[in-house]
């Protein structure tokens, strides 16, 4: 048996050392394809990824205090404004609502008797047996009834308000986004329950970084792409662009707002993935952009840190770090520093990062 063993474990190693030696011969062999560096074919133009987002979101916070006692919304509900979709256990606001009650029925009582006093004060000052004085202070007794019974009813609106706050319902028309709570979770004020949009209009949303916004600022057309149900680029243009006036600290990006047609985003949702280009029409810009590379995907090798691509020297192929920009897509993706235009570049990573590996032949 433990000859067996050895015997099984010899082929094993036999066949290991066999394709490693054989490996490159045969990368030798079929040779590594490679590619030409191509200039860019989009002179002035700069691709960014984005997002779609609803023009109209809310987010809906609870306004009490207590457990949620229902909760009747998920995300992808179609709701209306108004809709009630959460309750919240009002026991304790149901409270508040009869105490400001009895609040009320109180200053009522001492209203009516304030204004009896200050009618007997009335009289009896008419007919002289007391003095103006004692009927300014009755008077002044049921202003103060008076201002005690305003107070109570205040008081008691505030309580139904307080309750109506157990009542959680849709700001506007619209879809549910998301949800952050369930029933039986503690509710506090300013807690997120759930997010609504209204389904239109809809907005790209796309962080230019600071070294590009001049470019963007003068780009002379600017084109939404997003993938349709075959899988196809589909262009839309935006109705109009705004930026907003503030930079992230941390990315040094300004966020840009697309405003897109309704009939063209009818089929997009929140969230979905989509690619923004700007392009100039500015001879300074155009020329600029000429001298930017593109290489394919696959021919970029990541090591760590270190991004590189395999370039043909002769009959081999050296690794040189290089410095990316945009991701184009299906044109490549973009070189900002480490080639030149005309040299060739591995297409097959790993093969080219074979001792023994040869370009394949032209």
């Amino acid at each position: 048996m433990k000859q067996t063993n050895i015997s099984i474990a010899a082929v094993a190693l036999g066949l290991l050392a066999a394709v490693a030696t054989a490996w490159p011969a045969l990368a030798q062999a079929g040779g590594v394809p490679t590619v030409a560096v191509q200039s860019s074919a989009t002179a002035g133009s700069y691709v960014l990824d984005g997002v779609v987002q609803a023009a109209r979101q809310s987010t809906v916070a609870a306004q009490a205090s207590g457990r949620i006692a229902s909760f009747n919304a998920k995300a992808g509900d179609k709701v209306r404004a108004g809709q009630l979709l959460a309750t919240i256990d009002d026991r304790e606001a149901q409270v508040g609502v009869q105490r400001s009650q009895a609040q009320i029925n109180q200053a009522d009582a001492e209203l009516r008797n304030a204004q009896a006093q200050m009618e007997r004060t009335r009289n009896l000052q008419a007919q002289g047996f007391v003095s103006k004085a004692a009927f300014d202070t009755a008077n002044t007794q049921y202003q103060a009834a008076q201002a005690q019974r305003e107070q109570a009813t205040a008081s008691a609106r505030q309580s139904g308000i307080a309750q109506g706050f157990t009542r959680v319902s849709a700001p506007i028309d619209g879809w549910v986004l998301q949800t952050f709570a369930q029933a039986g979770d503690l509710a506090v004020p300013g807690t997120p329950l759930l997010v609504v949009y209204a389904p239109q209009p809809l907005r790209a949303v796309v962080q230019v970084p600071a070294s590009r916004s001049l470019a963007v600022r003068q780009a002379k057309q600017t084109t939404v792409w997003v993938d349709n149900s075959a899988g196809a680029a589909q262009a839309i243009t935006p109705l109009n662009r705004l930026e907003v006036p503030a930079s992230d600290p941390v990315s040094q990006t300004t966020e840009w707002r697309l405003d897109l047609p309704a009939q063209a985003a009818a089929a997009l949702v929140p969230g979905q993935q989509v690619r923004v280009g700007f392009v100039s029409a500015d001879a300074a810009t155009a020329n600029a952009a000429a001298t930017r590379l593109l290489v394919p995907a696959s021919a970029i090798a990541r090591r760590g840190e270190l991004t590189a691509v395999y370039v043909q020297d002769k009959q081999r192929f050296a690794l040189r770090a290089v410095r990316l920009g945009a991701d184009r897509g299906s044109q490549g993706v973009e070189v900002l520093a480490g080639l030149q235009a005309g040299e060739r570049v591995a297409t097959d990573t790993v093969a080219a990062a074979q001792p023994d590996a040869a370009p394949a032949a032209q």
